[in-house]
């Protein structure tokens, strides 16, 4: 996909996590649509997947370690064409296939189910080992939040991938600056986060603007360059990225209510009515 390709796949994950979070009433919006840019460049130009093929062999994988942004792993598998959209309705609801926090054993095209925040870059760096080990040629993505950050898991994972020099790995920090209750720098501040990951002896690259669609494909595509380190891609992003008042929330932004009318105001914005 071009530029405009991607800027307008992204608005359409939003419009499905809007739509997937209002079927229920309430959830992790302001997460999710932080990630929408990244989910829109690595689905629609940079892994090598195949919807008609889930399962295929050296395919690349995802690990949404930051669980809670499960309706935008769903939102852009959806999009893709992995399972039907009108599913999306259906999130945390009895019997669903789509549960808050992903499960690869229900969901068609998650690669990786969703622990305790701060598991998820574990299961990564065991993912990228094992591409690495079946010569499978696999690239493995894991999105951690900065919240998340605090966890003193991902500096394990962290410290082994750099010693393994794992270049097949490829993780990125959804820096919105906010995580459940405040700001994370007035929780335990994560500055400075570039030269943190650099210590580990990662490849780090800043992206200023992390919604920024054409940004962060020039972000993946220079890390792919890099031989001998994983990557660490920190996106300075916005909590809440595309839609209004969901931005203005801040804090309360990580899991708030989207009655009818918010869905509707949202789905306005966004279609830029």
């Amino acid at each position: 996909m071009r530029t405009e390709e991607l800027k307008a796949f992204a608005k359409n994950i939003r419009i499905n996590i809007v739509n997937c979070i209002g079927s229920v009433g309430v959830g992790h919006v302001g997460g999710s649509l932080s990630i929408a840019d990244l989910l829109a460049v690595l689905y629609g130009k940079q892994m090598n997947i195949d919807p008609k093929n889930p399962k295929m062999e050296g395919r690349d994988r995802l690990v949404c370690s930051k669980g809670h942004a499960g309706p935008a792993i769903y939102s852009v598998l959806a999009e893709k064409g992995y399972f039907d959209k009108a599913l999306l309705s259906t999130m945390n609801k009895g019997g669903t296939n789509l549960p808050s926090h992903c499960d690869m054993n229900k969901t068609v095209g998650v690669d990786m189910t969703a622990g305790s925040l701060g598991q998820g870059l574990s299961c990564a760096v065991g993912l990228a080992i094992g591409s690495r080990l079946c010569k499978d040629g696999a690239t493995i993505y894991a999105i951690i939040g900065d919240g998340e950050s605090d966890e003193g898991q991902i500096w394990e994972a962290a410290m082994y991938a750099g010693s393994q020099k794992l270049e097949n790995l490829i993780a990125f920090t959804d820096y919105n600056k906010l995580q459940l209750d405040n700001y994370v720098a007035e929780i335990n501040d994560l500055s400075p986060l570039a030269d943190k990951w650099a210590s580990f002896n990662w490849d780090v690259i800043e992206v200023a603007d992390g919604n920024d669609v054409e940004q962060i494909d020039e972000a993946v595509t220079q890390a792919k360059t890099v031989k001998g380190k994983p990557h660490m891609i920190i996106l300075n992003t916005v909590k809440g990225k595309g839609i209004s008042f969901v931005e203005s929330a801040g804090v309360g932004s990580h899991s708030m209510p989207m009655p009818s009318d918010k869905v509707e105001q949202a789905l306005r914005e966004l279609r830029g009515e």
